[in-house]
């Protein structure tokens, strides 16, 4: 049943990844642990793969539909390569739950962001290669560290600091995560292994949704759908407190 659980809500990672070009990630570490029973060091590594070979794959699926600029994404992927790989190695220094309480913070920031920031249909900003590298970067350590893709940034980011539209930052930051999670996840693999056979399962329930979601990007309101995965951001944060604040007292 835990399984059959798993696979289904995997599915959900693909489906937002696909829809909104992150947030999926957010919830991939929380499903491996408490869903499928994966430790929370493993389920990081684990997560890295899942989300960058969605991410890969949902990339050429909005190539399809000219809205990834490959340049500005390259720019951002570059700014985060270094950071996600080194952020990797830092991972299994952190208690599992004080990682599970950090994750749950970052949680709580993405539905905040994704609950409060403008929907934009344009980009009006004129590009800043500074401050478009120092911005993957930023999410190259909260990747490498937490095995997030970061979309719920690179989104915004793509749009004020590349000077993308909200079309073309959706398909381009995909390219962006799925360097990033390739950079954090070798880090993680030279560290040691993890449950290849579970990974392939989730990747490829993973990768349904993502094809899914893709061919829904262009006839769903995305504003609405933020907003309701934003409050089940908020949901599954509040657990992730509630269950490790006790673990951390005892």
């Amino acid at each position: 049943m835990s399984l059959a659980l798993g696979l289904i809500l995997s599915a959900g990672i693909g489906l937002s990844l696909g829809l909104i070009g992150g947030g999926g990630s957010i919830i991939t570490v929380p499903i491996l642990v408490y869903v499928l029973g994966v430790a929370p060091h493993r389920a990081i590594g684990m997560s890295l793969a899942v989300v960058g070979a969605t991410a890969l794959a949902s990339v050429f699926l909005h190539h399809r539909n000219r809205s990834v600029a490959w340049r500005t994404g390259a720019i951002f992927a570059a700014g985060g390569i270094v950071s996600a790989y080194l952020a990797s190695k830092f991972t299994r220094l952190v208690s599992p739950p004080v990682l599970m309480l950090l994750f749950a913070a970052l949680m709580l920031v993405v539905a905040t962001i994704m609950l409060t920031r403008p929907h934009r249909a344009e980009g009006h900003h004129v590009p800043n290669l500074p401050r478009e590298l120092a911005a993957g970067f930023g999410v190259g350590l909260l990747t490498g560290f937490l095995g997030v893709g970061g979309g719920f940034l690179i989104v915004p980011a793509l749009v004020v600091f590349g000077g993308l539209g909200m079309k073309a930052a959706v398909g381009t930051s995909l390219f962006v995560i799925a360097v990033n999670c390739a950079a954090g996840l070798l880090g993680h693999l030279s560290q040691g292994d993890f449950d290849l056979k579970l990974t392939a399962m989730v990747t490829g329930m993973a990768l349904g949704g993502a094809v899914l979601g893709s061919h829904l990007a262009r006839h769903v309101h995305h504003a609405a759908l933020r907003r309701i995965f934003a409050w089940f951001v908020v949901a599954v944060a509040l657990y992730l407190v509630v269950r490790n604040y006790n673990a951390l007292l005892q």
